[in-house]
């Protein structure tokens, strides 16, 4: 009796332990246990031999690569949320089904954005680095370190999707003032129950907020989104905090104003060109101006588990010849 054969699943990148069994279990899983981001050519070389490709957001999924005339590949399970690193179109033309991670990391990341939200206005990196540095502290003073309180402030959140939402609810038991622009307003129930002012315009919200969050997708439409023409419209006192992707701000402008005291400051998770981080940034960090944190917005082991657990269900369902939970469609972006 003839033993059917598991179909190859490739990981790109190290995934928990408890994934990384259980795909062993299920499939023919050629996992990467050192980590290291794979090549192009060894991507090229998944994309010609896998039925099953596992990427993650450092993984560029190309048409180029997708049309190689010995593709065997028919799913791409994308470990994450955003599929910015995938063509999906490219995908959806040669019958390759797409799927990601959704609904997992909402928490998680609005957890980041809000202490963000709370750092760079309060000084909290900076403070700390009184202590952790060797610097001189002199104790308790009435005027030394102040920051800005948050209570009553005005927040702009772009995008106002899952993760939006999800800040906003958090920002409002802060005292926060809750505005968002969004390509449509959130259903009324929503917005009552958040107490939140649509803008349709973007222009006009960013020339009137204290502090403004990213939590928009990368696509097409959001590359500069917040353009060097956007940017200037912001007000001189105040703050952008970043967890979404760092291609929706021009950051070379940005980087400009703050140095300039034209943009108060600002909290970045991610960059335009990571995981390189611009020297500008990191001078600006060293002098308090900015606080930078390495792309760790989702980074909790519940989320990283229960990512995993979805790409799992997505590959399952697909090998039974049913359609993936989390299928991505190009109408979807």
């Amino acid at each position: 009796m003839s033993v059917k054969k598991k179909p190859l699943v490739v990981v790109t990148r190290k995934l928990p332990d408890s994934i990384e069994t259980r795909m062993r279990e299920l499939f023919d899983a050629r996992l990467n246990l050192d980590d290291t981001p794979l090549t192009p050519e060894q991507i090229a070389e998944a994309v010609r031999t896998a039925d099953v490709l596992v990427p993650t957001v450092t993984d560029e999924i190309t048409e180029e690569l997708l049309k190689q005339p010995d593709c065997k590949l028919r799913l791409i399970a994308n470990f994450g949320n955003g599929v910015d690193n995938i063509d999906v179109i490219a995908a959806h033309a040669r019958g390759i089904t797409v799927t990601n991670t959704p609904k997992v990391l909402t928490e998680d990341t609005a957890d980041m954005t809000m202490a963000l939200i709370l750092a760079v206005p309060r000084r909290l990196v900076e403070g700390a680095s009184i202590l952790t540095e060797g610097k001189n502290w002199p104790g308790w003073s009435p005027t030394w370190m102040l920051g800005h309180r948050i209570g009553g402030k005005r927040l702009g959140i772009i995008g106002m999707g899952r993760i939006g939402q999800a800040l906003a609810r958090r920002a409002r038991a802060f005292g926060l003032q809750i505005h968002y622009h969004n390509r449509r307003p959130v259903a009324p129930v929503i917005a009552d129950e958040l107490g939140a002012t649509y803008w349709e315009s973007l222009d006009q919200m960013l020339a009137r907020m204290d502090i403004l969050s990213v939590n928009c997708p990368h696509t097409p439409a959001t590359f500069h989104l917040l353009s060097a023409r956007r940017l200037k419209l912001i007000r001189k006192d105040a703050y952008i905090v970043n967890t979404a992707r760092g291609e929706v701000i021009d950051e070379d402008t940005l980087i400009k104003l703050i140095e300039a005291g034209e943009i108060a400051g600002a909290g970045l998770d991610v960059f335009e060109n990571e995981p390189a981080v611009s020297p500008k940034l990191v001078r600006l960090a060293k002098a308090g101006k900015v606080t930078l944190l390495p792309h760790m917005g989702s980074a909790t082991i519940e989320g990283r588990v229960e990512m995993g657990e979805k790409v799992i269900i997505n590959i399952r369902t697909f090998l039974d010849n049913h359609k993936p939970p989390d299928r991505v469609l190009p109408s979807m972006l």
